[in-house]
């Protein structure tokens, strides 16, 4: 396995989904642009997971559990921030699961600290 490219395919497809996130919010798809939110965090974790074990990072939208492979240190406030996006993710595509969307204003603000997060996440690659 390459390595370098499994590490890339995660950063870039990330990258691409901040976009696609910040596209939806602009729309006013909130639940939708905070999935790409939650997707975002969830590879650029899944790069550090190949970085650490030299292994395909398992099929995992859980983003503590995903953790526990790396060697990432997260503040509380970011682990905070991981469990708000769990609410997001893909258990949301099904009706007793479905999250309640927060203000617009909210996932705004949801995005920007996804921004932060993920630029932080790739620094430390």
């Amino acid at each position: 396995m390459d390595l370098i490219k499994q590490i890339e395919y995660w950063i870039n497809t990330a990258e691409d989904d901040l976009g696609t996130s910040e596209y939806l919010l602009s729309g006013k798809r909130i639940l939708q642009g905070l999935f790409f939110c939650h997707l975002t965090i969830e590879k650029a974790i899944k790069a550090h997971v190949t970085r650490c074990t030299s292994n395909i990072p398992p099929k995992s939208h859980n983003l503590a559990h995903l953790i526990e492979f790396t060697d990432l240190k997260l503040s509380e406030e970011d682990k905070d921030f991981c469990a708000i996006l769990m609410t997001y993710q893909l258990e949301g595509r099904y009706p007793e699961f479905y999250p309640k969307a927060p203000s617009l204003e909210k996932a705004k603000d949801y995005f920007e600290k996804t921004k932060t997060l993920f630029q932080w996440l790739k620094v430390k690659l």
